[in-house]
């Protein structure tokens, strides 16, 4: 089953081409990730998913429920939570009055949202503060509360659009493990960061757009295979002493600190060179890894500057 099923979704605002005849799926139960640069066309897409804007062509169907129909989009958006990139709680409301607006909202009965905000005030670490009005919270903690808001139905469908941007690392891990523990119950989870550790780290699938087009799409592990000549041996000496000539035929060589990164295709006869070279200059290796290229390597890669 997919959560989640798009073809052709094009938007155009005026002769402006935003979003140009995409193509993709989400699977049920899968935290999906979906890149690309500022104005590539990610929001217009997720709008588009969520039935806020109209396609100027294709077809998009979000829970089995086709969205370009007025009476099946209400039935999806009542199964779903959308939290928006810009979005704000209202600040003078308290915590509670937040969560208990959203349950109506949703047309919960009173006990259901009593039960639903104490567990979501709890697992959010925000229950202390409960009859605090949020004018007095910090950005993560409205951040955390507005993620509470979006849940507070239990929605089977979470579209997160940069759910950890400019929080402080504890606000960050705790969003982060949220979002782990509702795919564990088997929740659908659409993503959007620019945090390119994050979507390593959460997401199965990503796709990633450019100037309205889907690029790529595939794993993460499979996403960085895309990349050539990026694997990379990184060396630390004591002293740190380190001469050109010690590898031949490396790809680049970076000075980082207290370390060198050798960029090569053959990371093994790279490794076997420095071992010999620190044996004839009497060095001794403080630390030695080989890095894979990194997610942030394919996405510069695929989305960096370009005529095309």
């Amino acid at each position: 089953m997919n959560a989640i099923e798009v073809a052709g979704l094009t938007k155009y605002y005026g002769s402006f081409l935003a979003v140009d005849g995409v193509n993709f799926e989400v699977k049920t139960g899968e935290v999906f990730g979906f890149l690309g640069p500022n104005g590539a066309g990610k929001t217009t897409t997720i709008r588009m998913l969520t039935g806020i804007l109209k396609p100027s062509r294709g077809e998009v169907r979000v829970l089995d429920y086709d969205m370009l129909r007025e009476g099946e989009k209400i039935k999806a958006r009542e199964r779903m939570g959308i939290v928006p990139e810009m979005a704000n709680p209202y600040v003078d409301l308290t915590a509670m009055q937040n969560l208990r607006l959203m349950g109506e909202l949703y047309g919960m009965s009173r006990r259901e949202i009593e039960k639903r905000s104490t567990e979501l005030l709890r697992l959010f670490d925000l229950y202390d503060k409960r009859d605090k009005k949020v004018r007095t919270f910090s950005k993560g903690m409205r951040q955390r509360l507005i993620l509470a808001m979006a849940m507070i139905s239990d929605p089977e469908l979470l579209f997160l659009d940069e759910p950890t941007s400019g929080l402080d690392v504890i606000s960050a891990r705790m969003i982060k493990d949220v979002i782990r523990e509702e795919k564990r119950k088997e929740k659908t989870i659409f993503l959007t960061t620019h945090n390119m550790a994050d979507a390593n780290e959460l997401c199965e699938r990503i796709g990633i757009i450019r100037k309205g087009k889907l690029i790529a799409i595939d794993t993460p592990e499979k996403l960085k295979g895309l990349v050539k000549g990026r694997v990379s041996v990184e060396v630390s000496l004591e002293p740190m002493k380190f001469e050109p000539g010690a590898v031949t035929s490396p790809i680049k060589v970076e000075r980082m600190g207290d370390k060198v990164r050798i960029f090569t295709d053959d990371p093994d006869a790279t490794i076997r060179e420095l071992v010999g070279y620190t044996e004839r200059e009497n060095l001794r290796i403080i630390s030695l890894r080989t890095l894979s290229p990194s997610l942030e390597d394919v996405f510069v890669e695929l989305v960096g500057d370009r005529d095309d």
